[in-house]
């Protein structure tokens, strides 16, 4: 990041809680409206967002669930104890998955419970994940996760939030591991709201990975992170049946920024498309699909303010961030939000 992008948030503005905890509900967050083209910002609470949304205009969900990445186990062989974080799922069997506690080795087998065990198929010395080969697949693989897993929680959350906490109202396809946190806010009454003024609803699917691997020395860049998407046909029709209507389309979080940007061919038509994107979007990139986002508020220097930077300049972000800290927002997955968007 450029020195410009270089700003600091008091710790007391780390969201350590669900707003709802804080005696809010979830659409209740502060929400600041950057205008992109002037730079203008409006401060409101994202309940308000139909104010800022046209009939005609359509919004892109992430329909990815969470998952409690975090497992506790202990090796087949010893019982030693294992503590492992999933960061990716590669088939319905396979996770990469990142040994936080405990030494483990390719051909080690892991049990998780009675009923899930789970073998080290690989380990690299130039990477801190190993591939799991599950016992089990599928549906029933997903119920072990989501009976015996903890949701990943990072340093400023000191509480250990239950599961529901991390997921947005309209999730239903279970694959992050960390939560696709710029839906978190909506409510279905919002949704419904929004439909009713005309707005239109589509979903993406992308599984998010995990971001932090507690050591600096395996720090990757985004372009090193891949991340699975699926769009299906449907949602590529609505965008070009917006496109076409002059409408706008509105990415929900950067993981759908990143996933219609993959997709998109060069005249910005989008088609039914899955796989594997680490596409790196930065303030150089010409955006052909999306014409606003909503976000949350960003950590300094994070990869995530170079593909904010791509809808508005760097120096009128660099304005906005600064009058949303003297504005008292609150950061990260359970803070406030982010409208950028233009006329």
């Amino acid at each position: 990041m450029e020195t410009a992008m270089k700003f600091e948030v008091p710790e007391e503005l780390n969201a350590k809680e669900p707003p709802e905890r804080r005696g809010l509900r979830r659409d209740y967050v502060k929400m600041m409206v950057l205008d992109k083209d002037t730079g203008m910002t409006k401060h409101t609470q994202f309940y308000q967002l139909d104010k800022y949304l046209k009939k005609g205009d359509l919004l892109v969900l992430n329909a990815s669930r969470t998952v409690p990445a975090v497992l506790k186990s202990h090796k087949e062989a010893d019982g030693t104890e294992v503590e492992i974080r999933l960061a990716h799922r590669k088939n319905e069997s396979i996770w990469e998955a990142l040994p936080v506690s405990g030494t483990v080795k390719e051909g080690d087998i892991i049990r998780f419970s009675p009923t899930l065990t789970a073998t080290i198929i690989k380990q690299s010395e130039d990477t801190p994940f190993v591939s799991l080969a599950f016992n089990l697949c599928c549906s029933s693989l997903f119920n072990q996760i989501y009976d015996l897993g903890e949701p990943v929680r990072y340093e400023y959350i000191q509480k250990p939030w239950n599961l529901d906490y991390y997921q947005t109202v309209f999730a239903t396809i279970p694959g992050s591991v960390e939560m696709p946190s710029a839906g978190r806010a909506f409510s279905w009454e919002l949704l419904f709201r929004l439909q009713k003024k005309g707005v239109r609803i589509a979903y993406i699917t992308l599984h998010t990975g995990l971001s932090y691997l507690l050591d600096d020395k395996w720090h990757k860049g985004p372009d090193k992170n891949f991340e699975n998407y699926h769009v299906s046909k449907e949602t590529a029709d609505l965008i070009s049946e917006t496109k076409n209507s002059g409408g706008r389309v509105i990415a929900v979080g950067t993981t759908v920024v990143r996933t219609l940007e993959t997709v998109a061919q060069q005249n910005g038509k989008v088609q039914e498309a899955s796989g594997w994107t680490n596409l790196y979007i930065t303030e150089n990139t010409k955006l052909r699909v999306c014409d606003g986002l909503i976000t949350g508020m960003h950590e300094p220097e994070a990869s995530h303010l170079q593909l904010l930077s791509a809808f508005v300049d760097r120096s009128k972000l660099y304005t906005a961030y600064n009058d949303a800290i003297q504005k008292r927002y609150l950061w990260h997955e359970f803070g406030d939000m982010n409208l950028i968007l233009g006329e």
